[in-house]
């Protein structure tokens, strides 16, 4: 049964890209096209659809791909008025505003104040205006990621996205805010392709927010690529905040030289079956990666959080530290990889994932480990799963406080080990609140969406 699910599947997608090879190839620069052919191959080499292979095997796609959605091959342009459906405001802290809608980058946004020499635009017309760049930079990095299907699936399909270009020793001092919304009058599936180059000595800041703004299913496949040149400096927060209907897999692939830092907070609030895959290369000497994230689900969620981390070159530093709070019948897988390669010696390599489960209906898959060939390293790996502390419940019980609020208290300290992390003060507030409504049950759609989905 399962298994000729999983061969429909692929054959639908087999029929998609050869027929609509024309309406994908139409208005992309060589860079994309040129890679196609090549991906979409790949993916029937691995198989297709991810199925009990050992990265996915606590996540069910067919579960979601099965699904009956309407693909579209062509830009078709929205109705979006932020003002008017939309606040991703966060108070006190002043971005510039860039919106996606439906994986296409939205050819109505505002101006933006960015330094001379950077470039912000949709993929598609960066492919067009911008080649040598594409040619560079595309398709290019993370070779552990070709192992992973999906990412194969995107490469073959996804047509637009965000390209953000910034110069060699430049300085982004506003934060780039990207909003990718989804809105349709159908059940959509939708893919998105984002190339973001930092190049030697440069650095800025970006706040993803996924969104959706109509009562449909969705499922995302966006992949992003990374390229930190040398000494450069990405700090990228990511908040995922959609109904029940929306899922995504959710690919982020990161390439650092020498002395780069790339430090990640990535917040799960809400949404559908989430699955979250970060490969990270540290090729250069010196060079940094910070990697932290906050899940929170109840009712029947599913998110599974993936990462490879491949220490290539020596004296590289990485850190990663996972935390999950599980309530209802949901799920969370975490596998967590850290590979030291022969010549990465004095490599420092910490990771570490931590649950807490409210109910005996909750359900955390952990796997956290470690590949080592190099023999001068300092590495860790650990992972705990586990109920709120009840000597420490007593504690806050025995001086006044609520069994309700001693227990709010407990999960967001819990919680907050982790947003702490995050540089930005007004963003650290504005998550923190999004935290606490959401262990409140004050929100159970997207917050401060106007549309009143109801899944």
């Amino acid at each position: 049964m399962f298994m000729a699910e999983i061969e429909k599947i692929n054959n639908d997608f087999v029929n998609l890209f050869r027929e609509g090879r024309p309406l994908l190839e139409n208005g992309c620069g060589k860079a994309m096209n040129v890679c196609r052919e090549e991906a979409f191959r790949h993916f029937e080499a691995l198989g297709g659809v991810p199925y009990k292979t050992e990265d996915y095997w606590y996540t069910d796609l067919s579960s979601v791909l099965g699904l009956d959605y309407k693909i579209v091959l062509k830009y078709i342009a929205q109705d979006v008025d932020l003002k008017e459906v939309f606040r991703c405001a966060v108070p006190d802290l002043l971005t510039n505003l860039i919106l996606t809608v439906n994986g296409w980058y939205f050819k109505e946004n505002a101006p933006i104040e960015i330094p001379e020499g950077v470039i912000v635009c949709g993929l598609q017309e960066a492919g067009v205006k911008y080649p040598h760049l594409l040619e560079s930079h595309y398709n290019r990095y993370t070779p552990a990621a070709a192992k992973d299907g999906m990412i194969a699936l995107n490469t073959a399909f996804a047509q637009d996205g965000l390209f953000v270009y910034i110069p060699k020793n430049t300085v982004v001092e506003r934060p780039l805010q990207v909003v990718n919304l989804l809105r349709a009058k159908a059940d959509l599936m939708a893919f998105q392709r984002n190339l973001i180059v930092v190049e030697a000595g440069a650095q800025a800041t970006m706040l993803v927010c996924d969104h959706t703004l109509s009562d449909n299913r969705f499922l995302m496949n966006n992949t992003t690529e990374v390229y930190l040149g040398e000494g450069a400096h990405l700090d990228y927060y990511q908040v995922q905040n959609q109904h029940l209907g929306a899922s995504q897999i959710n690919s982020l692939l990161i390439s650092e030289q020498r002395n780069s830092v790339f430090e990640s907070n990535l917040v799960t609030l809400y949404g559908g079956m989430i699955r979250n895959n970060q490969y990270v290369a540290l090729n250069g000497e010196g060079g940094e990666c910070h990697l932290y994230g906050i899940y929170i689900l109840d009712k029947s969620q599913h998110v599974d959080n993936y990462s490879y981390i491949d220490h290539i070159a020596p004296h590289c530093t990485s850190n990663e530290h996972f935390k999950g709070v599980l309530d209802d019948a949901s799920v969370a897988n975490f596998s967590g990889c850290i590979r030291v390669e022969p010549d990465a010696q004095k490599t420092e390599a910490y990771q570490a994932n931590n649950n807490l489960l409210l109910t005996d209906t909750a359900r955390v898959n952990t796997k956290p480990q470690l590949i080592i060939d190099a023999d001068d390293v300092k590495c860790s790996h650990g992972a705990t799963v586990g109920q709120i502390d009840e000597e420490a419940m007593f504690y806050l019980r025995s001086r006044g406080i609520s069994m309700a609020e001693a227990r709010m208290m407990m999960m967001f300290g819990f919680a907050h080990d982790i947003v702490r992390r995050v540089k930005l003060e007004p963003l650290r507030v504005k998550i923190d609140d999004l935290i606490d409504k959401r262990f409140r049950g004050e929100f159970s759609k997207c917050y401060n969406c106007l549309m009143q989905c109801q899944k």
